[in-house]
């Protein structure tokens, strides 16, 4: 079973960047279209980005499109997502999930997830 571990949170002003990593233990760690998704206090977890098996097709939610850049590197098993002008908005958890075959939006479809790393914009 593929485990994920994602860093690179913090506390970041409004219109700064971060960069988020997402390891995974796996070797099998090309076979899985990567996704990365957020939760806010009181919210539900909704779908940020995806990217391919490959790395060649990448999704991204309309609310971060132009802002956050999804990229995977299978050599390091590692999976990225670089947000750029940050906005408080986008203050929640941010995790990783991995799935077999396609990648989608839903998050139910995704079977192996990781811990969550915190990202926190002040304004």
């Amino acid at each position: 079973q593929v485990q994920l571990v994602e860093s690179g949170g913090g506390l970041v002003q409004a219109g700064g960047s971060l960069r988020l990593s997402c390891a995974a233990s796996e070797r099998t760690f090309s076979t899985y279209a990567m996704g990365w998704f957020r939760q806010a206090p009181g919210t539900e977890r909704e779908f940020v980005a995806a990217i391919s098996r490959g790395g060649t097709y990448t999704n991204y939610a309309d609310s971060v499109k132009g802002r956050f850049t999804i990229s995977r590197d299978n050599a390091k098993n590692t999976v990225y997502l670089q947000m750029n002008s940050l906005k408080p908005e986008d203050t929640a958890v941010y995790s990783c999930a991995g799935r077999y075959g396609l990648m989608v939006e839903a998050d139910k479809a995704y079977a192996y997830w990781g811990q969550g790393t915190q990202v926190t914009v002040s304004s």
